[in-house]
C-alpha cells in the first residue's frame, strides 16, 4: 500500500478517485477549492478519464453531480458551507429522490470564519435532510481507509436506476420517496451504532464522559502526553447519532461534556433526548465558546487543565488585514467610483463577494455591503425602490454569473435605476484564480437580460484612463434606468503567472530545438 503525506482536502480527493469517482462538480470557495483542483492535477484521474468541473455555482455543480448518479456513475460535489445555502433545493430533494451510482456532498465549513460571512454547521443541513453524515477527524478518515492507499476500484458502468420514475419527484411519487427515505432511517442509525468512525474509549473514571466530534478528538488527546484520556471518550465520526452508545455513555458517568466543532447540534440533541438532570456541558452552557473554532487551549480550560496557550504574539507580527494588490484594477475602480459619488451622500454602493470586498477597507471606504453571493444587485434595487437613487451595485465578473444575472433581470423588468458595476478581471481571482464562466459572454448576457446596449459600458482601469472612466460612470449614474459598466483589465496576479508560463514554455521550446 503506498503511504501518501496529504491535506484534508486532498485526501478527501484521493480517497474518491481510489473509489472509482466518474465525476467531481463544483464551485471554488474556501475551503473547499483544493478538493476540485487535487481531481483536476491528478494524472489518474486523467488517465481513466474523470470529469472534472467547476459550475456556474453550487446548485449547477449538484444537480450536474445528481445526473452523474442518475447515470449510475460515482460523482461528488464540492463547496464550502455557505455554497450548500445556494446548492440547498437540489440538496434536500436528492435525499427523497436517492441515488443511483454513489453520491457524496462535501460541505467544507469555516469555524472562525477565517474566509466566510459566517460559520454555519452543515451537520444541520444533513439532519435535515435525513441522510447520513461523515465527519472526518484527521487525513487518514477523510480518505476513509487510511492514507495508505487501498487498491482502486473501477468507475461504474452507465445504469440507469431500475425503476425510471425515482428521480420525478411530482407529489404522488414524492410522497412514496419520502416515506422511502423515512423508513431508512432505522438503518442509518443501526450502521452509526456499528460504524468504526463511532467508537468508546473505556475509562473507570466516571465522573466525567466525553463525547468528542470529528477533529475534536485531536484537540483532546493533544492535552495528554501519552494521548491516553482519564474518563471514557466516545469518539463521533458518522451520523445519525448512535443513540445506544451515546445512551451507554450517559448512563454509567456523572456528567458530559460534548466538545464539537461548529454549532451545539450534539449537545443540543442530548439535552432533548437524555435529560434527566445530569449536567451536560458544552458550548451551550459556556463551557465552551459559543462561537469559533476548537483548538487543544479551549479544551484544557473546559476541563481544567493548565492552559499551555503561550504569550500574545508581539504587535509588531500580528495579523494584517487583507488588502488589494498593488496594481489591482479594482484599485482604479474604485478612485473612479468614489469620485463619482463625491458629491452624493454616503451609503449608496452595494458590493458582493469576491476580491473587491476589500473595498471596504481604508483607503478606498468605497463599499456599503456584503451579504451573500449575487445580493449586490437586487439590494440596490430594493434601496432604490426605497427611494435612494442613483443605487448602485458591484459585483465580479465569476459572481455575476454565479448568482448576480437573476439579480439584473429584476431590475431590468422593473427599470431600476441602478448602477451595476462588473468587475471583470477575467476569473475566479479570490479562491485562486479558476476560470471564469463569464469570460467573454458578459455583454451578450447582459444585453440578452434586456439592458440597454447604450448603457453597457466597458472602461479600462487604469490610472491613466482615469479621467475618461469618472465621465462614463457620471453618465451612468445620471440615467434613470438600469446601467452596466464593465471594468475589464487582467487580474494581475493571474497575468503574472500566464506570462511565466509562456516564459516557461519559450524556455522549454528553445531547449528541445
Amino acid at each position: 500500500m503506498q503511504k501518501l503525506l496529504l491535506l484534508g482536502d486532498e485526501a478527501i480527493a484521493q480517497g474518491a478517485l481510489d473509489a472509482g469517482l466518474s465525476g467531481i462538480y463544483a464551485y471554488p470557495g474556501t475551503p473547499s477549492t483544493e478538493i476540485t483542483e487535487y481531481v483536476m492535477h491528478s494524472s489518474e484521474a486523467k488517465n481513466g478519464k474523470v470529469v472534472a468541473s467547476w459550475g456556474a455555482n453550487e446548485k449547477t455543480a449538484m444537480e450536474a453531480a445528481l445526473g452523474m448518479s442518475y447515470a449510475g456513475k460515482r460523482a461528488m460535489v464540492c463547496m464550502k458551507h455557505v455554497g450548500l445555502n445556494v446548492a440547498a433545493d437540489a440538496f434536500v430533494n436528492s435525499a427523497i429522490t436517492g441515488a443511483n451510482g454513489g453520491l457524496i456532498v462535501v460541505a467544507a465549513d469555516d469555524p472562525s470564519m477565517h474566509s466566510s460571512q459566517n460559520e454555519q454547521d452543515s451537520r444541520f443541513y444533513g439532519k435535515f435532510a435525513l441522510i447520513p453524515i461523515l465527519e472526518p477527524g484527521n487525513q487518514q478518515e477523510a480518505y476513509r481507509a487510511g492514507v495508505a492507499r487501498l487498491e482502486p476500484k473501477a468507475q461504474n458502468e452507465i445504469r440507469l436506476p431500475e425503476n425510471l420514475k425515482q428521480f420525478i419527484l411530482l407529489p404522488a411519487n414524492a410522497r412514496r420517496q419520502y416515506k422511502h427515505l423515512l423508513g431508512t432511517q432505522a438503518a442509518f442509525i443501526s450502521e452509526s451504532e456499528k460504524s468504526a468512525f463511532n467508537r468508546l474509549v473505556d475509562h473507570p473514571d466516571k465522573k466525567l464522559g466525553i463525547i468528542a466530534c470529528g477533529l475534536a478528538y485531536n484537540y483532546l488527546v493533544e492535552n495528554y502526553p501519552d494521548h491516553s484520556v482519564p474518563h471514557p471518550v466516545l469518539r463521533i465520526g458518522q451520523y445519525p447519532l448512535p443513540e445506544h452508545m451515546i445512551r451507554g455513555l450517559y448512563d454509567s458517568c456523572d456528567a458530559l461534556l460534548v466538545l464539537e466543532d461548529g454549532y451545539p447540534l450534539v449537545e443540543e440533541m442530548i439535552r432533548g433526548f437524555m435529560n434527566n438532570g445530569k449536567p451536560v456541558m458544552g458550548r451551550l452552557d459556556g463551557t465552551i465558546p459559543r462561537d469559533g473554532e476548537l483548538n487543544p487551549n479551549i479544551i484544557a480550560r473546559a476541563l481544567g487543565l493548565t492552559d499551555t496557550r503561550g504569550n500574545d504574539i508581539p504587535k509588531i507580527v500580528s495579523n494584517r488585514p487583507p488588502s488589494l494588490c498593488k496594481g489591482c484594477p479594482h484599485i482604479y475602480s474604485y478612485n473612479a467610483l468614489n469620485e463619482a459619488l463625491s458629491s452624493l451622500t454616503k451609503g449608496r454602493v452595494f458590493a458582493d463577494i469576491g476580491c473587491y470586498t476589500l473595498g471596504a477597507l481604508e483607503p478606498f471606504d468605497a463599499i456599503n455591503s456584503c451579504v451573500d453571493m449575487g445580493a449586490s444587485i437586487t439590494m440596490a434595487k430594493g434601496a432604490a425602490d426605497a427611494g435612494l437613487v442613483p443605487a448602485v451595485a458591484v459585483i465580479g465578473d465569476s459572481t455575476f454569473t454565479h448568482s448576480g444575472m437573476t439579480g439584473l433581470l429584476d431590475a431590468v423588468l422593473a427599470k431600476s435605476p441602478v448602477t451595476v458595476m462588473i468587475l471583470d478581471n477575467a476569473t475566479t481571482a479570490m479562491t485562486g484564480g479558476q476560470d471564469s464562466a463569464a469570460a467573454g459572454k458578459i455583454e451578450d448576457i447582459c444585453q440578452a437580460i434586456g439592458v440597454e446596449k447604450e448603457h453597457i459600458r466597458i472602461i479600462n482601469p487604469l490610472q491613466k484612463y482615469h479621467e475618461e472612466n469618472l465621465a462614463i460612470i457620471k453618465e451612468e449614474l445620471a440615467y434613470e434606468g438600469v446601467s452596466v459598466v464593465i471594468p475589464r483589465r487582467e487580474c494581475i496576479q493571474t497575468a503574472a503567472r500566464r506570462l511565466r508560463e509562456i516564459k516557461k514554455q519559450k524556455e522549454t521550446n528553445k531547449a528541445e530545438a
